[in-house]
């Protein structure tokens, strides 16, 4: 282990990450690189740092579980390189970190065994990876069904973490369906005016500029349902347990 990894060890405060790289956390980030809970949901508006924390972990991870598979998963292969992207100008700012084995676009090896591959949320790319030590899912209410159900078997062998980031896209789908299911995740919601960096001024622009229904989506966090969708979920759930019943009478 390198030092910096023998550090963050001895600690167990992997936030100490964020100091090295010159970045003051708000507590939310904090408490979250802090905990261990293998399932993570976090509903966050945009600019509020989900992505920074989720490669913060990401890199706290690599450093200091060798030989460790750390996935990024997105939507598109674009979004994916810009979080790889993203979390290798961090890493390059930790003092005594491991070092780079080798390095591409898409991935980095480094020098305790410990691999960060990028991939698009493409099926046949994805299945070729098994034993991930943790998983990251970024804009993960527009990945589909499909998708996780091929990602979560990596985790199967590994006792690994899943970690899905995003802002709500409508009432469907496994993140909408996670937000508001079980127990089984640690959920973790920051709208906007939560944000001490993004001002109150610039929400109120935001609003006159995208309409009240897609600002209550990307920054308050509203789960709404599609504006060309004629009968209201509630009103169709009603109806078909309606329909169920009868049919039981």
């Amino acid at each position: 282990m390198t030092s910096l990894a023998t550090d963050l060890a001895r600690s167990l405060d992997p936030s100490r990450l964020a100091v090295d790289v010159g970045i003051t956390l708000d507590k939310w980030q904090a408490d979250l690189m802090r905990s261990t809970a293998p399932r993570v949901l976090m509903c966050c508006a945009r600019q509020t740092g989900k992505s920074t924390c989720a490669s913060l972990i990401a890199i706290s991870t690599a450093i200091m579980q060798p030989n460790a598979l750390v996935l990024l998963v997105s939507p598109s292969q674009r979004q994916s390189a810009e979080l790889f992207r993203s979390l290798m100008v961090h890493y390059r700012r930790l003092p005594g970190a491991p070092e780079i084995k080798s390095e591409s676009v898409l991935r980095v090896e480094l020098a305790n065994g410990s691999r960060i591959v990028a991939l698009p949320g493409d099926l046949n790319t994805v299945r070729g990876y098994s034993g991930a030590t943790l998983i990251v899912l970024d804009e993960a209410a527009r990945i589909d069904d499909a998708l996780l159900a091929a990602v979560r078997p990596m985790l199967a062998t590994s006792s690994g973490r899943l970690i899905a980031l995003s802002t709500p896209f409508g009432k469907r789908g496994w993140f909408y369906e996670a937000w508001h299911g079980d127990e089984s995740w640690h959920r973790v919601r920051v709208p906007a005016d939560q944000c001490p960096r993004i001002s109150k001024e610039f929400l109120e622009e935001e609003l006159r500029e995208l309409g009240e229904q897609r600002f209550q989506e990307e920054y308050n966090l509203a789960f709404i349902e599609d504006g060309d969708q004629v009968i209201r979920d509630e009103f169709f759930n009603r109806a078909i347990s309606k329909d169920v019943c009868r049919l039981w009478q």
